[in-house]
């Protein structure tokens, strides 16, 4: 059974872009286009694993990742992080709240990959 993630981030381009490298490497995927929508994919579609942008309407990934790590339900997901934001005072904030991993933007889609299946291996 293939593992499944869940994208979420607010730039269709790079919804796109991931959606595609995950098909291709073989996961179940699903997408979410903010905070609100990703918790409720969360809900409905029990990934293993969501990588979720920080800045985003409604509930930022902050937000999401403190929610889904808090909740018995889902805190086994795991979450990666992709952002923009690589100061080292966000990279902390992520960790601080629960994310198993935290990728600045712009990555290198075969480093990316690399992590979600070290995540996923756990």
């Amino acid at each position: 059974m293939a593992k499944r993630v869940l994208i979420v981030d607010d730039e269709p381009n790079i919804v796109a872009s991931l959606e595609f490298l995950m098909e291709d490497a073989g996961f179940e995927v699903q997408t979410a286009a903010n905070g609100q929508e990703a918790l409720d994919r969360t809900a409905r579609f029990a990934p293993d694993l969501v990588l979720l942008d920080v800045m985003m309407p409604l509930l930022n990934g902050y937000e999401v990742c403190q929610r889904l790590k808090s909740d018995p339900r889902t805190h086994a997901v795991r979450v990666l992080m992709l952002s923009a934001k690589g100061r080292d005072v966000d990279i902390a904030k992520g960790l601080e709240l629960g994310a198993d991993a935290y990728v600045t933007k712009p990555f290198s889609t075969s480093e990316l990959l690399a992590k979600v299946r070290e995540l996923l291996d756990r």
